[in-house]
């Protein structure tokens, strides 16, 4: 199934089952902070990437075949989903074919076109993100493409909400001493106030970044912003599963499926796949013989990535 990965654990979306509507690192950003890496191509070019009728496919195989029910399929991936201008019909479609709650992840940018905030209402939950709200900073942490603007993008949020009848999640990435300070917070929190979102998730690095001279924020300096948040906010938490099984899953095949969209830990893959560490080491290490896979340390944790063909 080259469009559906998982299902994976996900932090906010529990048993979350994927799918990817543009190519890998097709982005209108470039963040520092990417566990992705560098995106390599950078456009606002809204176009077909990935016809309908083949993600659709997709999904209705995994579903007869499933043997566990995803608590939410999340269009996501490895680029900015709303890239995709049958996004709608997409959305439209999975609806049709099952009762699984819709969740879409984007990264804001194309929210000032009223066609891209139009093709998210069909979904049951929305999860845009906001890192910074001044034009130089967020031109410093997510890179974009020229000629988006900050305050069009805030805008665009803010139109979102009066719109959209469902749930929205607001996550911002915050990075050691660039978004984290005390003026910075105030700016985001009177901004968030105005779009008014149902919760605001609160996150940092945690896995290797595009770039290395960016850091995470301690724990105890994410408590003191959430408490500066208000209510709404809290620090998204890491989600463990017993109950996947790796034959349900496909075993191998899936380790590498994840490790393609991002490189993870063993505790993490042990997590998101329900598999035994001892179980994950095997096949670990047949895929780094198979020169599939390899491992790298970073903040004193070893994480495996799939290597690139």
């Amino acid at each position: 199934m080259k469009y559906i990965f998982g299902p994976v654990a996900s932090r906010r979306l529990r048993r979350s089952l994927g799918i990817d509507l543009v190519p890998y690192k097709t982005c209108s950003f470039d963040c520092v902070y990417c566990e992705l890496g560098r995106t390599t191509n950078k456009t606002i070019e809204r176009k077909e990437y990935v016809p309908p009728e083949k993600i659709i496919t997709d999904l209705k195989g995994y579903l007869k075949q499933a043997a566990i029910t995803p608590d939410y399929i999340t269009i996501s991936g490895s680029g900015e989903p709303t890239l995709n201008s049958q996004l709608k019909e997409i959305v439209s479609e999975i609806k049709r074919i099952t009762t699984i709650p819709v969740a879409v992840i984007t990264n804001s940018s194309l929210l000032y076109q009223d066609e891209v905030k139009e093709d998210l209402l069909g979904a049951d939950i929305i999860l845009p993100s906001l890192d910074a709200v001044t034009n130089s900073l967020f031109k410093y942490l997510n890179r974009p493409y020229p000629s988006l603007q900050i305050a069009d993008i805030i805008q665009g949020l803010r139109e979102l909400r009066k719109a959209f009848k469902g749930e929205i999640w607001l996550e911002i990435m915050f990075c050691l001493g660039v978004n984290d300070s005390k003026r910075e917070v105030q700016i985001l929190k009177d901004t968030i106030q105005e779009i008014n979102p149902d919760k605001i998730h609160l996150n940092t690095i945690d896995r290797p970044p595009a770039e290395d001279f960016v850091f995470p924020l301690s724990g105890e300096k994410l408590i003191e912003i959430r408490t500066e948040l208000g209510e709404k906010a809290e620090i998204i938490s890491r989600q463990n599963f017993d109950n996947l099984s790796s034959s349900s899953l496909g075993g191998e095949k899936i380790i590498l499926e994840l490790l393609r969209r991002r490189p993870c830990t063993l505790t993490e893959l042990s997590a998101a796949l329900g598999i035994h560490q001892n179980e994950l080491v095997k096949s670990l290490g047949k895929l780094n013989k198979e020169g599939k896979v390899h491992y790298r340390l970073y903040n004193n944790q070893c994480y495996f990535e799939a290597k690139e063909n």
